[in-house]
């Protein structure tokens, strides 16, 4: 996505940020947005400082008084006007040279999410906020594309042993959405008969007993992902995996 293509874009006026941080250690948070089967990635524009103009991911410098968590939650919100993710802790990175200047080690946190769903606000210290699919990336200060780099193999590591993508599809969904949702996280094209196969064994799925309306196609079968046997079968030893 093109930075005069991207979507849902307006700028605030900044919010206050306290001077009482840590100046040697920081936040990055890796937002992953699925878009119509495409994987997307959230950005920032910085317009002070030594990085002015350029992309980075949202964050910045953590509080003496605050959580790491806290501080993800705070600099998300504050950079793109995103709220309510549950971020969950990627990596340390800390290489020596990772920031001009001065030492600083920052705790990278990442999501996954349905990029449609959020409204994007720039605010704070960034002039813009938006979306960019994973092979479209403008190039990003410091060791952000290293972070973007490692998080994606993490998530595609992920998604393959644990169902972490069905919360990104409808209560009722067809057997093409879920692999589609796949193929969109793996940046890979699967084997219908192969995916379906692996699925329908996996025994995760509840048949709705409904098809599909108002398409033009053939309607296909609806399902529902089934967290309670999911549950069950994992406190059996079952082992997810695409």
């Amino acid at each position: 996505m093109s930075e005069t293509n991207h979507r849902y874009s307006a700028h605030v006026e900044p919010s206050f940020t306290p001077k009482n941080v840590i100046k040697s250690l920081s936040i990055d948070n890796l937002i992953f947005g699925l878009d119509h089967g495409k994987l997307d990635i959230l950005l920032v524009k910085h317009k002070v400082g030594l990085s002015k103009g350029q992309w980075a991911l949202p964050g910045g410098f953590i509080r003496h008084d605050e959580n790491l968590r806290d501080a993800a939650s705070r600099h998300l919100h504050e950079l793109t006007g995103v709220t309510d993710l549950y971020l969950e802790q990627l990596k340390t990175f800390g290489r020596v040279d990772r920031f001009p200047s001065e030492r600083v080690i920052t705790v990278a946190y990442y999501a996954l999410v349905s990029a449609e769903d959020y409204k994007l606000v720039a605010g704070n210290n960034a002039s813009d906020a938006c979306w960019f699919g994973i092979h479209e990336l403008p190039e990003l200060i410091f060791d952000h594309k290293e972070i973007v780099d490692f998080g994606i193999q993490h998530l595609q590591q992920q998604v393959r042993r644990r169902p972490i993508g069905f919360n990104l599809l409808p209560e009722k969904f067809t057997l093409l959405q879920l692999q589609e949702l796949y193929e969109g996280i793996l940046d890979t094209k699967l084997d219908k008969p192969n995916f379906r196969r692996k699925i329908m064994k996996m025994n995760l799925l509840t048949s709705c007993e409904e098809k599909q309306t108002g398409v033009a196609h053939r309607a296909a079968k609806l399902y529902r992902f089934d967290e309670q046997a999911y549950q069950a079968l994992t406190e059996k030893g079952f082992s997810f995996e695409i």
